[in-house]
């Protein structure tokens, strides 16, 4: 097609159905990815039709009219966790490819924000929210009635009508501790450690844990469940408190990769050999693990599958024309053996 063939002003949807020779219906299937209604050939001729003439969707009339914005979000309570920062970059290319743009919201791990981003003025400015609660309950979320699809991610308490993807944090707990106890370690210390209160990563990766030495007939002993937050500061200041008391255990589990990071600063800097005076696992499969020295033995939540479940879960109730069930996923955590463990 030459120059003076092309429209004077810019194509419209119409002018691509006339030269594909469909309706202007097809056209909308095909720009909208609903391409199981049209067949391979015309579907062809339409992507053909726009290429010659240049057409280019009005993205926003077309979301004006789809009462869609284009935008999901994620909520989450920390940004300077590693976790989550990867978690948000896996997040934001799956739903690129999906054609969805990713933004991010920080919660400070407070109730009162977690629920502030399902209340309806907020959340219509999104197609979807991805909720990683950290203090709230699910319930609460879901009695907020929001008008936009919301996943809940995290250990806290499984709603009864949201989607919600699960850690299998005691499981991977239970693993962790099993495979410590295997290399004859029976005194392990939980750096983070939460042995009883309300629901949360720590006490359910404690829980397994105590599960985990109690099947091994090891009894508990109180001084190795260390408190206090999992961060790199914590874990440095909990190796370091252990140490001061004379009390260094033979196998340190930290409930992050930071905090098990920090750890390892601590024993360097003390001179303990690790892995042969004290093992050292940790847990989120972050990429800084991998350049520790020793390399960081870790336990995977499957963050990959954690991801998909979101995705998928999200855009199957966007795109939603009718009722969906509600869903539960958990993946398997796996332990990745690596240099700081025997």
């Amino acid at each position: 097609m030459t120059t003076g063939d092309r429209p004077s002003s810019a194509p419209t949807m119409g002018d691509v159905a006339h030269r594909a020779g469909v309706s202007q219906m097809t056209v909308s299937n095909v720009v909208n990815g609903r391409t199981a209604r049209v067949g391979a050939a015309t579907r062809a001729r339409v992507l053909a039709a726009i290429e010659e003439l240049g057409y280019r969707v009005n993205v926003s009339a077309s979301r004006l009219r789809s009462g869609r914005t284009g935008v999901v979000a994620l909520a989450v309570p920390d940004f300077s966790l590693a976790y989550y920062a990867e978690f948000a970059e896996r997040l934001a290319v799956r739903f690129a490819e999906a054609g969805l743009r990713l933004v991010l919201e920080h919660t400070a791990g407070r109730r009162e924000s977690e629920l502030a981003t399902v209340e309806r003025g907020h959340l219509d400015q999104y197609d979807g929210l991805a909720l990683v609660l950290a203090a709230g309950d699910a319930e609460e979320v879901a009695r907020r009635h929001p008008g936009r699809p919301v996943v809940i991610v995290g250990e806290r308490e499984v709603s009864s009508s949201l989607d919600h993807v699960v850690m299998d944090n005691v499981g991977g707990a239970r693993a962790a501790t099993e495979y410590l106890l295997s290399t004859g370690a029976r005194r392990i210390a939980v750096l983070g450690a939460q042995p009883g209160g309300p629901v949360s990563m720590a006490s359910l990766r404690t829980r397994g844990y105590l599960e985990a030495i109690a099947a091994a007939g090891v009894a508990p002993d109180a001084r190795l469940l260390v408190g206090g937050g999992v961060g790199f500061d914590d874990g440095a200041r909990s190796a370091a408190a252990l140490i001061a008391e004379g009390a260094i255990p033979e196998a340190l589990l930290a409930l992050t990769d930071e905090t098990a990071l920090g750890a390892l600063h601590t024993l360097a800097a003390a001179g303990i050999d690790v892995p042969g005076r004290v093992q050292v696992v940790g847990w989120d499969g972050t990429r800084a693990g991998r350049f520790a020295t020793p390399a960081l033995t870790t336990v995977d939540p499957d963050n990959d599958a954690i991801a998909d479940a979101v995705v998928r879960l999200l855009a199957r109730r966007i795109h939603a024309d009718g009722p969906v069930p509600r869903e539960i996923v958990m993946p398997a955590a796996r332990l990745v053996r690596r240099g700081t463990t025997l």
